[in-house]
């Protein structure tokens, strides 16, 4: 098991610079605003030879029962819950404040070694502050820079002596190559996105069975994008639950505007992307805008029609959600479509199973000699128009990658091929090769004139 460190202390002291430090990514979002960090965030650190996993937090703060900032208070418990050791980190700059000192009782009295950091030690004021920590009680402050990368040294001497001396495995070969059995085992990396309060992080706990991450009536809950893993029938998933996607030109605030920056980071980083919409009001233009960008980033999209149980059951109104799929996304013709209840767990069984088979389709291969059938009977049902009073040629196709499906199309004027034409050799490859939903590419590249020379020399 890895040993797991939580760091804890009030808003904006530098927790989620120290976290980004030690996994050596920006993962968490910052800003100089505090409460920035809601959910807890769990990543794997390293610093010198220590490896650990490392909880980032909300920051320990007061508020009524039952309201945002209570149940932020509650991750952050639950994370210490989870904790082996904690570190506490305070504003060196600050000094000691009030808040510091409760805090630093409550994390007394969790029961559990804690290294206390002072962050922002850089400078004369710094050390001031760091000096004042040691009336916390919680024995010598390691002084850091969390933004500047100084004391990492201290820190890792401060660590060390905690954790266990790491097991020795010597049939563990970390330099073996993965075989396709070890990639078909990793988790399916999925992205869940969609505009704010459309319920996304709501699905996700009820996936989970349990109040993993925040959610509220209130738009925006969600900034930073959380992975969380489960396994479902046996498979197992990485979910990315994102910050809600506004239109650009209602997006003014920084941290928004981070927080959709971390949103779209995620949905590249994704093999399959769900984009959840309101069943009230589904495919508005938002929806299309997230699910053309899905399209154009080339990864696998199953659309979920969320908060289906509020809506008054009529005859075809299943067959009426696929209807609008393909009439206003015929980018993804045939894209997955599942009505769902994210409160009440309706439909997500047959959710898991799209993602599957979306995952399936975009790493679908189709053999050169097949594709080549299909392409004589495609031109030969429907021939490419002349262009200029010229006849366009088409020699062949093939398949040079998966991920999504992405074909090569020799021919004779690649510039001169009509984008219409395209569209139907598109739809025609769906179709034959039954590829439903996933972005396909065509790209068109022009076969050498084995007579162009004697062309130039005549000329």
């Amino acid at each position: 098991m890895s040993f797991t460190i939580a760091i804890i202390g009030r808003p904006n002291v530098g927790k989620s610079t120290l976290f980004n430090r030690l996994v050596g990514q920006k993962l968490a979002l910052v800003d100089d605003e505090p409460g920035v960090t809601r959910d807890r965030r769990e990543g794997q650190a390293r610093l010198g030879d220590l490896e650990f996993t490392i909880i980032d937090t909300a920051g320990l703060d007061e508020g009524a029962k039952g309201s945002l900032t209570a149940r932020m208070q509650e991750q952050t418990e639950t994370a210490i819950g989870l904790a082996d050791a904690l570190m506490f980190v305070i504003d060196a700059r600050v000094g000691l404040t009030p808040t510091d000192r409760a805090f630093a009782d409550f994390a007394r009295r969790a029961n559990k070694p804690v290294v206390l950091v002072a962050n922002k030690a850089e400078g004369k004021h710094g050390e001031l502050g760091a000096m004042e920590s040691y009336a916390l009680g919680l024995g010598d402050p390691v002084q850091i820079s969390a933004e500047h990368g100084e004391g990492m040294g201290d820190l890792y001497d401060a660590l060390s002596a905690l954790m266990p001396a790491p097991a020795e495995d010597e049939d563990v070969d970390d330099d073996a190559p993965e075989t396709d059995e070890d990639i078909g085992n990793r988790p399916i990396r999925v992205a869940i996105v969609g505009r704010p309060n459309a319920g996304k992080s709501t699905l996700i706990n009820h996936l989970l069975g349990e109040e993993r991450l925040l959610t509220s009536p209130e738009a925006g809950t969600t900034r930073d994008s959380i992975a969380v893993e489960i396994t479902w029938q046996g498979r197992d998933f990485r979910l990315f639950d994102t910050a809600g996607l506004r239109r650009r030109s209602r997006i003014e605030e920084k941290l928004e505007k981070l927080s959709v920056a971390d949103a779209l980071r995620a949905v590249r980083f994704a093999e399959v992307v769900v984009l959840m919409m309101d069943a009230q009001n589904k495919f508005e233009e938002q929806d299309l805008r997230i699910a053309d960008l899905i399209e154009r980033e080339g990864r696998a999209i199953v659309l979920a029609v969320n908060k289906w149980d509020l809506v008054e059951r009529k005859p075809n109104l299943i067959a009426g959600l696929r209807a609008d799929a393909d009439h206003w996304l015929p980018q993804v013709k045939g894209v997955p479509i599942v009505a769902v209840s994210g409160l009440m767990g309706e439909g997500v069984d047959r959710l898991m199973k799209a993602i599957e088979e979306a995952y399936a389709t975009w790493n679908k291969r189709v053999s050169t000699a097949a594709l080549n059938r299909w392409f004589e009977q495609a031109i030969a049902a429907n021939p490419p128009p002349a262009v200029s009073g010229r006849r366009l040629k088409l020699n062949y196709i093939t398949q040079n990658k998966a991920r999504p499906p992405s074909f090569v199309l020799f021919c004779s004027r690649a510039d001169a091929v009509p984008q219409s034409y395209l569209r139907y050799l598109t739809n025609s490859l769906r179709e034959t090769f039954d590829l439903p939903g996933t972005p396909v590419r065509i790209t068109l590249r022009e076969k050498a004139n084995p007579f162009a020379h004697k062309r130039k020399r005549l000329s």
